[in-house]
């Protein structure tokens, strides 16, 4: 009698298979792609300064600190698919110790003639401040993390949103760490002697007959940090952690049978996104050299509105992107000051007897922009951008696999969409590849 017992085939060492080796190896622009294209970006980034007003390169500050915000939301939501609305709270507590870790304790004299603490500052150098503030916001968002093991989705978002609360009352209870209402001065970044604010009797930088003053260091600091911070979640997208993420966000049942540890993954995915949001929050103090703390926890630089932006932020350019990042970035924080100067250049005719400020025409159109995107293409311009690569490429699209995925998952059931829309934060249009391109 035979053995018809099926025997697995001994294949060999197929690592060591040539054909096998070309076949998985990546093409030449795939290993360069990178390379090129961070090259590319420092050129322009470099040379942009020369040839742009101030106020540009003030908007575009604030665009790129955005961008590095929504790099750690787009993690969190996009990839891990855990909803946050804390990312304000995160940038709160970055700047917050920063100034404290890198100022001076200052002090006042009261009216009794009495000396007391104003401020209380640790004075050391900015890069040491900088990397503890990046550290405080990762730790904190460790401490949320476990709430995220035990509620998800909406949820969550609601649980976030506390966070908000939480530090806006520490900011108006703690004014010798947040500053007062006047608000409390923020040391620039300097290091090896390079300052962003070149004191008096140093001698003038040029380039191309340009003067390199505040704004052009700074512009060029930002576009450092924003490279570097790209580069890294590029990297975790891309790696263990990312697929990790992507198995956690599309079914957590299915990744701890693969063998995913889905508190710690979900953790990971809350630290790295609250020190980006850190991160975020130090930029954004450089910028004006002022913490001050917000009027109230709902409006305000670092209020549960800044949190919504971000949220907007990250659906326009795309959930799981990183360039749709930058792309939502400029247009939820980048559009109100241009189109403040075009309202202005137009004269006061254009506004005038009118309530449709530069800030309330931005708030309609990104909103129209979030319902469009919503309907028509849920991975945001990112998708677009995607789509419209598709048409010039060979390769089928990530758009056009995503939607034959989604048919083939809508043959499977109502039941696997509603489980896909809860673990992606209500969408059930996620691509199926989340890798970074």
């Amino acid at each position: 009698m035979s053995d018809t017992n099926t025997a697995t085939p001994d294949l060999g060492d197929l690592s060591s298979d040539e054909d096998v080796k070309k076949l998985v190896a990546p093409s030449t622009w795939r290993r360069w792609r990178l390379p090129i294209g961070m090259l590319i970006y420092a050129i322009v980034m470099f040379m942009a300064p020369l040839y742009l007003l101030p106020a540009d390169l003030s908007n575009g500050q604030a665009v790129m600190a955005a961008a590095v915000g929504g790099f750690g939301l787009t993690m969190l939501l996009g990839q891990a698919g855990l909803l946050s609305l804390a990312n304000a709270a995160f940038m709160l507590i970055g700047a917050i110790s920063y100034t404290v870790f890198a100022a001076e304790s200052d002090y006042m004299v009261n009216t009794d003639g009495v000396e007391e603490l104003q401020h209380f500052g640790f004075g050391l150098p900015p890069i040491v401040a900088l990397i503890l503030a990046i550290l405080v916001g990762g730790i904190v968002g460790a401490l949320f993390a476990p709430i995220s093991s035990r509620v998800k989705g909406i949820y969550l978002g609601l649980a976030s949103i506390s966070l908000v609360y939480i530090m806006f009352f520490v900011s108006k209870k703690l004014p010798s760490l947040a500053g007062h209402a006047s608000g409390r001065a923020v040391p620039d970044f300097n290091l090896f002697g390079f300052s962003v604010n070149p004191a008096e009797g140093v001698p003038d930088l040029f380039v191309m007959n340009v003067e390199i003053g505040r704004s052009e260091r700074l512009w060029w600091l930002y576009a450092i940090l924003m490279g570097i911070a790209y580069v890294l979640a590029r990297g975790a997208i891309n790696g263990r952690i990312g697929r990790a993420w992507r198995a956690v966000r599309d079914n957590d049942a299915m990744a701890t049978v693969m063998g995913v540890n889905v508190p710690r993954t979900r953790m990971m995915a809350f630290v790295i996104s609250s020190s980006y949001a850190a991160l975020a929050g130090v930029m954004s103090v450089w910028q004006l050299q002022l913490l001050t703390p917000d009027e109230s926890a709902e409006q305000g630089k670092f209020s549960l509105l800044t949190s919504i932006s971000y949220l907007a932020l990250v659906v326009i350019g795309g959930m799981g992107s990183l360039l749709g990042a930058v792309i939502g970035a400029f247009i939820v924080f980048g559009m109100p000051p241009i189109l403040n100067a075009m309202m202005q250049s137009g004269g006061a005719a254009a506004t005038s007897g009118t309530a449709f400020s530069p800030t309330v025409i931005a708030t309609f159109i990104y909103g129209a922009l979030i319902v469009l995107i919503i309907m028509f293409e849920p991975r945001g311009f990112a998708g677009i951008g995607d789509r419209l690569l598709g048409l010039f490429s060979k390769k089928p699209s990530r758009a056009a696999t995503g939607s034959a995925q989604d048919d083939a998952n809508a043959s499977n059931g109502a039941a696997t969409s509603s489980n896909a829309a809860n673990s992606n934060g209500g969408s059930n249009d996620a691509p199926p590849d989340g890798r970074e391109p």
